[in-house]
C-alpha cells in the first residue's frame, strides 16, 4: 500500500494520475496546505521541503519502506516500480525524461507564477502579469509545436511526461491562455482528458479545495508563515 500526502493541485494531481493509470493501491491523507499542514513534523520528516506531494511506499525497492517528496521523482519511482509510462527503450525514458524535465524546470514554475500575478498576489503589479502570461504563452508554444509532429511529448506513446504536464494545463484560462490558439494541445488536452484513469486522479481530494479567501491562509501560502525557519 502507497501512502499519498497531498492536496488537490496540478503537482498532487500528478501523483493522483500516475497511481490510477498503474493501478496501485493508495491511501490518500489530505494536507491542508491553507492550514499550515505542510509544517507539521510529521509530514516535515516525510518532505522537508514542505510540499506537496509526498508517499510513503511500504514496500520499497529492497522491500524496505521508502518515502519520497518531488512529484517528478515520485513518477520516475512509480513507473520503475511497474516498468510503465516511461518508454521500452534507453532512447525512449530518455526522450520522456527530457520533457519531463521540461515540465518540473519550466511549465510548472512558470504557469504557477502566471496564475499566481494574476489571480491571488495582493496588488496587480503589470510588469509580473506580463512576464509570466509571456512565459506562458511562449511555454504553449513550444508544447504545440512538439505535439504537432508527435501524438504525445515524448512520441507516440502516453509517458509520465504527458502525466506531469497535463495538470498544468488544466487552469489555461487563469494562465491568460487561449487553448484553441494552440491546436495540437487542445487535441492532445482533449484525449488525456477523456482517460477514465485521469478522470479519476483529478478528481482526488478535489472536494476538499477551498478557495482562497483570507488572510490568514494567505501567510501560510505565501507569507511570513511560509518562509519561517524550521
Amino acid at each position: 500500500m502507497i501512502d499519498v500526502y497531498s492536496t488537490a493541485t496540478p503537482n498532487g494531481h500528478k501523483v493522483h494520475v500516475m497511481l490510477e493509470e498503474c493501478g496501485l493501491p493508495y491511501r490518500v491523507h489530505h494536507i491542508d496546505i491553507s492550514a499550515g499542514d505542510q509544517f507539521t513534523p510529521h509530514f516535515l520528516s516525510i518532505s522537508p521541503n514542505n510540499k506537496i506531494p509526498a508517499i510513503v511506499d511500504a514496500d520499497g525497492p529492497d522491500g524496505k519502506p521508502i518515502s519520497l517528496f518531488e512529484s517528478g521523482a515520485i513518477l520516475v519511482y512509480l513507473a520503475s516500480k511497474t516498468g510503465r509510462f516511461l518508454g521500452e527503450t534507453d532512447r525512449e525514458k530518455f526522450v520522456a525524461l527530457q520533457w519531463l524535465m521540461f515540465q518540473m524546470g519550466g511549465v510548472g514554475p512558470m504557469l504557477g507564477q502566471a496564475h499566481h500575478f494574476r489571480m491571488y498576489a495582493p496588488e496587480k503589479i503589470d510588469y509580473a502579469v506580463n512576464r509570466y502570461t509571456n512565459e506562458a504563452k511562449r511555454l504553449y508554444g513550444v508544447l504545440d509545436r512538439r505535439l504537432g509532429e508527435s501524438a504525445y511529448l515524448a512520441g507516440d506513446a502516453y509517458t509520465v511526461a504527458d502525466i506531469a504536464t497535463f495538470p498544468w494545463t488544466r487552469s489555461w484560462k487563469n494562465q491568460g491562455i487561449e487553448l484553441a490558439d494552440y491546436p495540437h494541445v487542445q487535441r492532445w488536452f482533449d484525449e488525456i482528458a477523456a482517460r477514465p484513469a485521469v478522470m479519476r486522479g483529478v478528481e482526488v481530494l478535489a472536494g476538499l479545495r477551498k478557495p482562497l479567501t483570507d488572510d490568514k491562509a494567505r501567510d501560510t501560502l505565501f507569507g511570513a508563515t511560509q518562509y519561517a525557519k524550521r
